[in-house]
């Protein structure tokens, strides 16, 4: 955040997006606005004067079977899991089945 901060502003960087872009996420504000437009970050408003583009079919993610695999492999179960990325209804499922295999 702290580089796009920095950097949105000057029309001599370039935003490239590798993967998808969840809904309500700065990344997704940024490819909807554009250059010309604005977003806001932190409770700032950043004019958007950086080139922003997107690469899709590229994602280093792992998908649900392989983060609930993750987590029961988790020697000592964790006591509180968060969630942060990904469309609402995708995390709150994720998060249910998460919480039922550790506890």
């Amino acid at each position: 955040m702290n580089y796009l901060k920095a950097m949105l502003e000057d029309e001599r960087h370039h935003v490239l997006f590798v993967g998808y872009q969840a809904e309500g996420t700065p990344g997704r504000a940024i490819q909807a606005a554009g250059r010309g437009g604005h977003v806001e970050l932190d409770g700032e408003r950043y004019a958007i004067r950086a080139g922003v583009d997107s690469i899709s079919g590229y994602s280093a993610h792992a998908d649900q079977a392989d983060l609930l695999r993750f987590v029961r492999g988790i020697r000592t179960g964790p006591q509180d899991i968060r969630l942060v990325h990904g469309e609402p209804h995708a995390r709150e499922a994720l998060w249910e089945l998460a919480c039922k295999r550790t506890g």
